[in-house]
């Protein structure tokens, strides 16, 4: 029986036990320690960000950015339709009411040209999701958002190191969010990062992140002692998350160059496929420079995916679907959503599969994927 191929194995360098080694030696494995300061300055440096602060997980970071711009009951953002529910749940959760977008079929990202339609005097935010680590049309989505006075909040949990024409994801809005879950590019297992791009809101960012004391003001001994002054919540991972993550950041070319690797490889050997069986590859706009998140197909029907998904299971190889459309899940029909609202999602989120793709797949490995990919005729 042949090894199983997993959809995604969560990326090891070989430097994250011993930079979390001497987390430990160093007695502090909460958070903001060494190696979470690491992460901020070398985020900082290399995006250019006015300030960054690892979180929990890409959630969090999302919650506290509805935090920090007051988002309450009554108000709207706007989000693609093809996107996890944390990007909505985030600002659900203040009594935002979602204002679901759909999305373009090319890179399955916010279709900008149906943005300013969804505007309203109640809108407080624009949340563009960079799927895949292809970026959004940041220009079109700005130029609406500073028009409208509206700030931009960035998912780009699928997009650090990503770029929109030369210019870094996460750094167009006035914050952007990172992931860094088991299946992301660089991991921890669990965590995530708020990037602020307007200094206006970084010490609210701070405060709102140390549980609403104005702890950080102490630390650099603005204070002479801290106290609770605003909203918060316990956004800060443990020290040891930070240096298993840091460990991964140091090998950025490395690990980017692995993956661009892996995705080009399917990128030159399933064409031919695909267009004998009317299968849709990425599609990435040449003023994008892509993370190599993740390799997809788009099948012709729903019945087709779910054929090649038991034809490779039947040859030990995950492969899975992604978002379902959310105005169509029990919530969204709550805020109002109903079929055909959003066509392209409710089309393309029923063809989708993604391939396995990981730091330490095997040529071995992805020859057998497009083995098997390459004998299945729909």
């Amino acid at each position: 029986m042949s090894t199983k191929i997993p959809f995604n194995k969560p990326a090891m360098v070989g430097t994250e036990m011993q930079y979390m080694a001497d987390a430990l030696q160093r007695g502090h494995i909460s958070g903001d320690g060494y190696y979470t300061r690491r992460c901020h300055a070398l985020f900082e440096e290399q995006l250019g960000v006015k300030k960054a602060l690892l979180t929990t997980s890409c959630t969090h970071a999302l919650e506290m950015s509805a935090l920090i711009l007051g988002i309450q009951p009554g108000d709207e953002v706007i989000v693609p339709d093809f996107t996890f529910v944390s990007t909505v749940n985030a600002f659900v959760l203040r009594g935002a009411t979602p204002v679901f977008s759909d999305v373009r079929r090319d890179t399955l990202n916010l279709d900008e040209t149906k943005l300013e339609a969804l505007i309203t005097p109640r809108t407080k935010a624009i949340v563009p999701v960079h799927y895949a680590g292809v970026a959004c049309e940041m220009d079109a989505i700005m130029e609406i958002a500073n028009r409208h006075n509206i700030p931009v909040v960035e998912d780009n949990a699928h997009g650090l190191y990503g770029c929109y024409k030369d210019r870094y994801l996460g750094t167009f809005g006035v914050m952007a969010t990172q992931s860094f879950h088991e299946t992301k590019n660089f991991t921890c297992g669990e965590g995530g990062a708020l990037l602020i791009n307007d200094p206006r809101y970084v010490e609210r960012a701070e405060i709102i992140r140390e549980k609403g004391t104005n702890r950080s003001r102490f630390f650099r001994g603005q204070v002479d002692k801290y106290t609770w002054v605003d909203v918060g919540s316990s956004f800060l991972p443990s020290d040891l998350l930070a240096a298993y993550l840091y460990a991964q950041l140091e090998r950025r070319d490395d690990v980017q160059g692995k993956r661009a690797a892996i995705w080009q490889q399917y990128g030159d050997q399933l064409p031919g496929w695909a267009a004998q069986n009317d299968v849709r590859l990425p599609i990435i706009p040449e003023y994008c420079e892509q993370t190599y998140h993740m390799f997809y197909l788009l099948l012709p029907s729903l019945d087709a995916r779910t054929r090649l998904i038991e034809h490779l299971k039947g040859q030990d190889i995950l492969s899975v679907f992604h978002y379902l459309p959310l105005h169509l899940s029990d919530m969204g029909q709550k805020y109002g959503g109903q079929p055909g609202d959003c066509p392209v999602t409710e089309d393309i989120s029923d063809r989708l599969l993604r391939l396995p793709l990981y730091y330490n797949m095997t040529s071995e490995e992805q020859e057998r994927v497009i083995d098997a990919i390459t004998s299945f005729k729909v």
